[in-house]
Parts: C-alpha cells; structure tokens; sequence
C-alpha cells in the first residue's frame, strides 16, 4: 500500500480503484512548498487507470444506490469518527504537502472534512419532495429524488482534503458512486482517506481515487461517457475546456471557479473588528483560497486611516516554517506559482503602485531548513488603477490591493467591475445599506460585517 525508499525517503502514491490499492508504473514529483524538496511520488494515471476506476464505479452503483439513505449516513458518520481520530496526523500530512501551517490545517482544513461528511449524512435524511394536487382530474403530481450513478469529481490544491470531502459526500450520500482525481500536488491526504474506506464500511467501487495531472486523467475522466456528472473546482480556463468535453453528453456539470473578491468599507464601520478580519480574509491560507478578499473599497473619509491601522495588522501576520504554531501563513504551494504572485506586484510597482509592506519592501527570517521553499508575507499594494491586471485578474495570493470611494454607486461600480463574481463582504453599521449593497452587488455570496461564516444549506454560485 505504500512504498518506502531508503532514509527520508519519498512517499510513494497508488491509486485506489474498487477498494483497492493499485500500483502505477508512472510517477510524478510532488514538492514540499515548505523546503522545495520532492515530498513523495504520485501516479500519473491516464486512461487506462480512468476506465478501470470508472467500470469500478459502475459496479458498485446499483447495489449502493439501493441502500437507504440511514444506511449510507450510518457510513459517511463512521467515516468523519475515522478522520477525527487521526487530526493531527491529517493536518501535518496536509501542511507537508501544501506548505499551510500546521494549525491551519489542523483547526480548518480536517475538521472541516470531517464535518463535511456529518453535513450531508444528516442532510440525506431529511430530503422532502415536492408535490402537487390536480383535484378536478384527480391527479397527484409528485417529484422524486434518485442518484445519476458515477460522479467525476476534481478537486484543486489549496484546501485538499476539506474540498474534496465536500464534493465526495453529498455524491456517495445521494447514492452515487465517485471517480475522484485530486490535484498532483496535494494527493497525500486523499490517498491517506482511502486507507479508512474499509474500515468506516465503504463497500469497493463506491469511492475510486485516481491520481494524476488534468491533461491525462483529469481529462479522461470528464470525457468518459459513462461519467454523467462532473464537478469541478480550480481555473477559468480549465473550466471552459471541461465544458467543451461535457457538452456532447449533455452532463450534469457543477463549476466553482475563481474570485476576486471585493470588501467594501463605510465610513461607518466597526473599524476595529473590520481590520482584523479583512487581515484574515486577504490573508488566510497564503491568500489560496477563492474566497479571499483581493480588491478592498474604502470610503475615502477614512481612507488614510484605514490604510495605516490596516498595514501595520498585516505586518504582524508572521509567515514562515509551517510547523511553528506562532506562524499565521506557511509556504505557497509551487515555485511556479510563488513566481507568478511575485509578477503581479512587480506589475503594480511598474505602473505606479505604492506596495506599502509584504514583497521586496518586508524581509522574511526563514530557518534554514526552509530557505529553498516557497514563501510571501502579507504584502498590501495602493494606487492601482480598476482597470490594472493587478484589479481584475484572481493571483491566489497574500495580496491585497486598497483603493478609496465617494459614493455607494461607485462601490457597487468598482465591487462589480471584473468578471468573476464569487464573493463580496460589505462593512458597514447600516442595515438598510448593507442590505441594498448585498442586492446590488453581483456576487453569489455576501457577508456583512464578517468573512468565512458558512452554512452548507446556502448556494456558492458564482
């Protein structure tokens, strides 16, 4: 099941297909963005390994869906107990290989999958249909609930296991079964999940994890017809590509994509709460989550003031070695990516920018085990035009850019003025204006006066 080189060896992956483990004869390099260094080998599964996981599927569904929905959430339950127990080995697996801190992933990212799976066990339980009466012909109209069979499933690098679990239980509680292909670079903990599938009574074939890159499996799975539904989580662009390769079969298609994410804050605020938590949304998980807020609208009379109680909060958000409980962020999660977020405030400071702390302007004392790997500090940028590429691309970074408004019409104007439209937070002590805001605002979510505050029952569209 697992595989074992000489000393500090690297981790060797096998895909997991019909309960289980199944070697592959092609790897991958997958770095810890804490020290740069090759952390294990995943596979790099193509077609091949698809089909097989998805005939794996297949197999399993007609016996799976005929369970009642008691019988899968006594499961899902069993599973989250298995999940808790090993926390803390989840969450240091889970910071190794994504480069977040220990304690983030140890009070978010694992307790949130396990929770995942609670949600929607109980959630299962309590679907109603809906009904209706014909009565002058005597008809009821009645609607009913069943499982599409094998879900595809995708899921990106920034929160692993949390947005994995998230896809993979509501799909096995309705009764599906799932083919699900993390990312290449965060692959440990899901394959660390699968060696609790037995043990919390998940029968073979009803959850399949097939590791590998988009290009191979990930696109052998969304064009597999035997796949009717698709979720997937990551890129614009990557998605646009899925959708072309689901149109032919007309499948059921579930996207959540990027954000750039606007706060805008009323002179009115409550500007001590409102500062600390916009260091954390702008912040939080070295700025990878979609949910962050990038763009930050400030009515102009408190501008200057907001901007210098704002910098030096983000100065106190410590970066560096994950494993140090007092370090708010870790590493981010590839040179790669450390290089393009880099690129976007080198872009800022060519076209006029004031970069007031964070990149080239803060230095970071790393320990020497950590000097190769990936790090930013919280980096806080003024000055930028709306229409910059700094304004309207999604970095997925610690960056946040800050820019001042006169009026709420101008906030709705600047809050709406990219092209994504995930999420907005609003701050302000006026009801009536928070809710006109929240109207106005083309944002699948809005928070008012907080960040993060998340109820399963409500919709993430975007």
């Amino acid at each position: 099941m697992v595989k074992t080189l000489d000393q500090g060896s690297h981790l060797v992956l096998e895909n997991f297909i019909g309960g289980e483990f199944v070697p592959c004869d092609r790897h991958i390099d997958s770095y810890d963005p804490s020290t740069g260094e090759v952390y294990c080998k995943v596979p790099d599964s193509g077609p091949e390994e698809v089909e097989a996981a998805v005939n794996a599927a297949k197999k399993a569904f007609p016996e799976w869906s005929s369970r009642s929905p008691e019988q899968r959430a006594q499961i899902l339950h069993k599973l989250a107990d298995l999940i808790e127990e090993r926390v803390l080995d989840f969450a240091q697996a889970e910071s190794r290989d994504q480069g977040k801190t220990v304690t983030f992933a140890r009070n978010v990212d694992i307790p949130r999958s396990a929770y995942n799976f609670r949600f929607f066990a109980s959630s299962v339980l309590h679907h109603t249909t809906e009904c209706s009466q014909m009565d002058h012909l005597g008809c009821l109209n009645y609607t009913v609930r069943c499982p599409v069979g094998v879900a595809g499933l995708i899921s990106p690098w920034n929160l692993p296991l949390y947005l994995l679990t998230w896809k993979i239980a509501p799909a096995i509680a309705s009764g599906n079964t799932v083919v699900a292909k993390p990312s290449e670079m965060t692959s440990v903990t899901a394959w660390m999940m699968c060696q609790l599938m037995q043990k919390a009574g998940v029968p073979p074939g009803v959850v399949n994890i097939v590791f590998g890159t988009g290009p191979r499996a990930g696109d052998a799975l969304v064009g597999h017809p035997d796949v009717p539904l698709v979720s997937f989580t990551g890129s614009t662009l990557t998605a646009q590509k899925i959708t072309e390769r689901c149109a032919p079969y007309c499948k059921k298609l579930s996207l959540e994509l990027g954000g750039k994410n606007p706060a805008i804050i009323f002179a009115d605020a409550d500007l001590e709460q409102c500062i600390e938590t916009t260091v954390r949304s702008s912040f939080s998980n070295q700025g990878e989550i979609c949910l962050c807020t990038s763009r930050i609208y400030v009515e102009r009379s408190i501008y200057q003031s907001f901007l210098e109680k704002f910098v030096a909060a983000a100065r106190k958000w410590k970066t560096g070695a994950p494993s140090d409980d007092s370090n708010n962020n870790g590493a981010l999660i590839s040179k790669e990516h450390l290089e393009k977020v880099r690129s976007f405030v080198a872009l800022a400071r060519s076209e006029g920018g004031t970069v007031h702390c964070g990149e080239g302007v803060d230095q970071l004392d790393l320990p020497e085990a950590n000097a190769k790997g990936y790090y930013m500090p919280a980096t806080v940028i003024s000055g930028v035009s709306d229409s910059s590429k700094v304004m309207q691309e999604e970095i997925f970074g610690p960056v946040t850019c800050v820019s001042p408004f006169d009026t709420e019409d101008e906030a709705v104007a600047k809050g709406n003025g990219v092209r994504y439209g995930l999420a907005a937070t609003v701050w302000s002590r006026d009801v009536g204006k928070v809710h006109r805001m929240a109207k106005r605002l083309q944002a699948g979510l809005v928070w008012a006066n907080c960040w993060m505050v998340r109820d399963l029952n409500l919709p993430l569209v975007a």
